[in-house]
């Protein structure tokens, strides 16, 4: 689930992530938690025990049973009993799998390699992430001129067995200072360390409870980030929808900290941030009460108790701040401009009445980077990269040559630099940095991948299919080369379709674990994404959500009338608000998929809403408690009500992390418990929890392998293949 303006370092994620006939027989189901039992050819699966315990929710009149509700308790003995239960049962089901810890070590050699981030430049030192190859979390090293790298920081060093992760870190203007913060078990909330970057010493005590949180330095004197008060009860589940934003003094202890923006209990925001201009003088206030649309707020830092001023009263569009001349400021926004373009305006008078086009809108979807004194526009066409370079006033300087079709990221850095960085790849390459002379043009390679992946081996093309209305969607699928299209491929068709989110072709070892299997992986940009601008995700949003079902749908049928595969060796696959996708299409068609894999979804449409920040997510989904339509909808859709007892549905492996606090893990509880109770078919109904994991950023890589060992092993085996 994107949450606004919450980003992590590419360079740590860099080069991560970019079957019938197994003999199976039910031999009893039920709905009343009786065991259930499954005989594959090699040993026995039962189910452990869910009991079922009616709460009964009144919506318009409708009345809902919720059987499992009691597995929303996350702080329970019993709800942790069910969870130790159920993995015990999911991996003495893995464990038969004959290639399983073949597929594991092919992983880990996919992913031993030295992998080195994009550099960019603090202060006197240029900065760069790396993992020597099986290191839990990327180290972040610093370097000056040509002396010898010397390690920043370390985070395997925060524990024992790599689950505290570095989120993200930001230094001072001058480089000095910086304050980083971390994460624990995978959760959003945060703690922050402050440290002085010459000795590398922590200067103060740690911040606590900072969540989806940027943090924007004034000087060397303090800085601005954004939390929520700590819940009471869950700190994983308890809802949360007042954001603040508040300023830290250097030595003054958080109790201390200044409340800048939020706190009104007559007006909430979800999403708040605060972002200071380079020089100093202004601070930029977002704030939103969706994922979609943000107000915006300018506060002169030069003039003692100066008041916030109103840029954009209304969450109707989005827009950010790119740079900043003096009171001359620059916007990338979506008003009047679903496509994006960039703005000008003065400081003084920056209301939308005043803003005059730099980068005026185009037919293809904008996003801007800056540095060396100029912009970047990172265009997407069909969703791959399209860069062209402009001047601070908007004229276009020349486009940037790519090395084939795929994507680029990068081009940022400091107004004094010459010379830039920027990573490509695509679904079969792995990624290349290239350095780039701003003067020139001119493009040189600065590193290329180590990893031992073949891509001359593969090939990767982007097709348009036909969904259910008539509208054209494009997908890319990539395997290797001479591939025999017989309908006998196994196929992995992944998918997101929501929050804006675009799915650029990136390469992942990952998935070049799944393609020298053999395997096909198809990625669909599916409405409710980003590809094709506003438009083309407002139209998979809340009462047109069906939509990303059907596209997803039309996709798979795609790939069987072509040939690429067969529905005994089609597998669905997507994480999040992509979890939600998997658990939509396979109650909805489920003899259209073999395998399904739901990762952290959304599951239950009627309740997500009453965890953490999830009625933030109601811009793309509606509440079930809007109106009446709203929840009829949801509920025509929602995973865990469209569970059906008699139905044959795929082989399925729900996968959640203990410490998902963004879609709490009671979604998957509550779906898989559905499933075991109701499933009528031969194919398994099991759930995977990771420990000390969440949603998914940070997660140590030795976990990483021992997933991906575990989801393609299921995938494999599920689909009849007996070795590899």
């Amino acid at each position: 689930m994107n949450n606004k303006k919450i980003t992590l370092s590419s360079a740590i994620l860099i080069a991560l992530f970019g079957l019938s006939g197994c003999g199976q027989n039910v031999s009893s189901t039920s709905s009343t938690g009786k065991v259930l039992s499954v005989t594959n050819e090699s040993k026995t699966l039962t189910y452990p025990r869910t009991k079922q315990v009616a709460v009964i929710d009144d919506y318009f009149g409708t009345k809902i049973t919720d059987n499992y509700r009691w597995l929303e308790d996350d702080m329970s003995a019993e709800t942790a009993d069910w969870v130790k239960a159920q993995n015990k049962t999911t991996y003495r089901y893995l464990e038969q799998i004959p290639y399983r810890e073949k597929i594991k070590s092919r992983l880990s050699a996919l992913l031993d390699y030295e992998k080195v981030g994009m550099p960019f430049i603090e202060g006197e030192y240029s900065y760069f992430y790396k993992n020597d190859g099986l290191q839990n979390q990327y180290v972040l090293y610093r370097q000056k001129g040509d002396a010898p790298a010397e390690v920043f920081l370390d985070p395997n060093a925060f524990s024992e067995d790599g689950t505290v992760s570095l989120a993200s870190i930001e230094f001072s203007e001058d480089g000095s200072l910086a304050v980083y913060l971390i994460s624990e078990g995978g959760s959003d909330w945060r703690k922050a360390r402050v440290i002085d970057t010459k000795t590398k010493k922590v200067l103060e005590p740690e911040l606590d409870d900072i969540k989806f949180s940027g943090l924007s330095w004034v000087g060397n004197e303090g800085f601005y980030y954004s939390s929520y008060d700590k819940p009471t009860g869950s700190e994983l589940s308890a809802k949360t929808d007042q954001h603040k934003l508040y300023y830290h003094q250097l030595a003054t202890a958080q109790s201390e900290d200044i409340l800048v923006f939020g706190g009104s209990e007559a007006e909430k925001h979800r999403y708040v941030s605060g972002e200071v201009t380079k020089d100093g003088r202004y601070l930029l206030v977002s704030a939103a009460v969706s994922t979609s649309g943000n107000k915006l707020f300018i506060k002169d830092l030069t003039k003692a108790n100066s008041p916030l001023i109103t840029v954009v009263d209304n969450t109707d569009s989005d827009t950010y701040m790119v740079s900043s001349h003096g009171d001359d400021l620059l916007f990338v926004t979506n008003m009047a401009a679903p496509n994006k373009r960039v703005i000008k305006v003065n400081a003084q008078k920056p209301t939308p009445d005043n803003w005059v086009d730099v980068i005026p809108e185009t037919d293809n979807v904008l996003s801007v980077s800056t540095g060396g004194k100029y912009l970047f526009a990172k265009y997407m066409k069909d969703a791959t990269s399209l860069i062209q370079q402009y001047d601070l006033n908007g004229k276009k300087i020349r486009d940037i040559a790519l090395p084939e079709v795929g994507t680029a990221s990068g081009f940022s850095g400091k107004k004094s630099q010459t010379t830039l960085y920027y990573s490509f790849s695509n679904q079969k390459t792995p990624s290349t940095i290239f350095s780039l002379d701003l003067a020139s043009g001119e493009s040189a390679v600065h590193m290329k991948s180590k990893v031992k992946f073949d891509s001359d081996n593969f090939e990767s093309k982007q097709v348009f299919y036909t969904s259910k209305d008539g509208t054209k969607v494009p997908m890319i699928i990539t395997h290797k080369k001479g591939l025999v299209l017989d309908g006998t491929n196994p196929t992995i068709l992944y998918g997101y379709g929501g929050f804006n989110v675009s799915l650029q072709p990136r390469f992942s070892s990952t998935r070049a674990a799944w393609l020298e299997l053999g395997g096909v992986y198809a990625v669909a940009n599916l409405r409710g994404g980003g590809e094709y601008g506003k438009k083309w995700h407002n139209a998979g949003t809340q009462l047109k959500k069906q939509n990303v079902f059907d596209d997803f749908i039309a996709a798979a049928e795609y790939l069987i009338k072509e040939k690429v595969t067969s529905p005994d060796k089609l597998a669905v696959m997507g994480g999040s608000n992509g979890g939600l996708l998997v658990g939509a299409v396979m109650t909805q068609r489920p003899e259209l998929f073999k395998v399904a894999l739901p990762a952290v979804g959304v599951l239950d449409m009627l309740r997500y809403h009453t965890f953490t920040s999830g009625a933030g997510w109601a811009y793309d989904y509606g509440k079930s408690d809007d109106n009446a339509e709203m929840f009829n909808y949801l509920l025509g859709y929602s995973p865990v009500h469209n569970v059906k007892a008699g139905t044959h549905y795929p082989a399925t492996l729900v996968t959640t992390g203990d410490h998902d606090d963004r879609v709490v893990p009671a979604h998957s509880f509550k779906f898989a418990a559905e499933l075991q109770a109701k499933q009528a078919g031969a194919n398994p109904a099991l759930i995977r929890i990771e420990t000390d994991a969440g949603h998914g950023a940070g997660t140590p890589i030795s976990k990483t392998i021992e997933q991906y060992a575990d989801i393609y092993g299921f995938t494999l085996f599920n689909m009849g293949v007996k070795d590899i």
